[in-house]
């Protein structure tokens, strides 16, 4: 008796079968190229495509450059930004969050890339998200010269997808600004932020889902724009601001204000012996930060950790410089502002808030 063999053949079970489709992402880079294109500067070498960016330093005629780099996301924005399909904005949020940290070492931002991951390639989107990252890189200065797009099924869910973006700026190594260049006496420049920027959305989104609020209706505060639109309007990027200030290299040192807020982030940018002391006696609370307070019922002190609370950006300069510095930044459209002074250390605290009652 002769034995049947069982057929041994089996479906053939391809890359795309398993959720992950090549063809669609090499579309997607050749759109992408046409954005990037609209980014370069005098360092852009090459074609996107290749294993790395590449970019020329040499164009930027530095003599002894020091490279400053900085890596971020937009944080639990994301999930709002998806939510409400504000997918340019935080394009625009994810440079701003790593073009702005590299200000705050005194250096020009040169270049940008970034990751972006998903669950299921929808390609409209991610190319909503790639041209505010565009126009981030515009506002910055610095070119978009390469990416990665990653489709990861089951590791995501369908439409959901993350992004992360690393910069590269350059400054003079004698012009590296220095915590130790902050001396008592200086006056602390204040820039005005665009609202909420993209720090505190995990209390924020919180806030949304106790108070059941629906983001589409008109807030009470603003008569004119939809709550989505409010919080989700884009992190200001603030590289013009900083060139204007520092035409004559009278910056002494930075602080851009992200997470930790005007509590945690201002003592980064000076020494331990100095205390900040912010004059908040004429400063007025935007109604944004207000609403946020009253709705999650948090003190001052916890708001002034976790929110910009209406200032974006802190330049520390010598006393005579401040005027003229102020006005050279609010020529050019910021809204600067003298919002503190250094003194000495006080009571063991490197910031103290004199106006708001804690």
């Amino acid at each position: 008796m002769v034995k049947k063999i069982k057929n041994l053949n089996k479906s053939e079970i391809t890359y795309k079968d398993s959720g992950v489709d090549i063809d669609e992402g090499n579309k997607l880079i050749t759109d992408i190229a046409q954005i990037t294109e609209t980014t370069s500067n005098k360092g852009s070498i090459g074609e996107l495509g290749g294993f790395g960016g590449l970019f020329d330093l040499k164009k930027h005629h530095f003599k002894d450059p020091i490279l400053v780099s900085s890596t971020d996301g937009v944080g639990t924005k994301l999930q709002l930004a998806i939510r409400t399909k504000s997918y340019f904005n935080v394009g625009i949020d994810l440079v701003a969050m790593c073009a702005n940290d590299v200000l705050a070492q005194g250096a020009q931002p040169l270049f940008f890339m970034d990751y972006f991951a998903t669950g299921k390639l929808n390609k409209s989107v991610a190319l909503r998200v790639i041209e505010g990252i565009a126009e981030g890189c515009k506002q910055s200065g610095c070119a978009l010269i390469g990416g990665e797009t990653a489709e990861m099924p089951g590791h995501y869910k369908k439409n959901d997808f993350d992004v992360a973006g690393f910069c590269v700026g350059a400054v003079e190594r004698d012009k590296v600004l220095k915590t130790n260049s902050v001396k008592k006496g200086d006056c602390v420049i204040g820039l005005s932020s665009s609202g909420i920027h993209s720090n505190g959305f995990s209390l924020v989104r919180k806030i949304i889902e106790i108070n059941s609020i629906d983001i589409y209706k008109n807030p009470k505060f603003d008569k004119n724009k939809t709550l989505a639109e409010i919080l989700m309007k884009p992190t200001l990027l603030y590289t013009k601001a900083f060139l204007a200030a520092n035409k004559n290299y009278k910056v002494k040192s930075i602080s851009h204000i992200t997470g930790g807020g005007l509590i945690d982030n201002p003592p980064r940018a000076f020494n331990k012996n100095l205390t900040l002391k912010f004059d908040m006696k004429n400063f007025k609370l935007p109604p944004l930060f207000k609403w946020l307070k009253e709705k999650a019922n948090i003190s001052l002190f916890e708001l002034a950790k976790t929110f910009n609370c209406g200032i974006g950006f802190l330049i520390f300069v010598d006393k005579k410089d401040a005027p003229l510095i102020i006005n050279d930044i609010n020529k050019i459209g910021y809204n600067a502002f003298l919002i503190g002074s250094m003194i000495e250390k006080n009571y063991e605290k490197n910031v103290i808030f004199d106006g708001w009652n804690f």
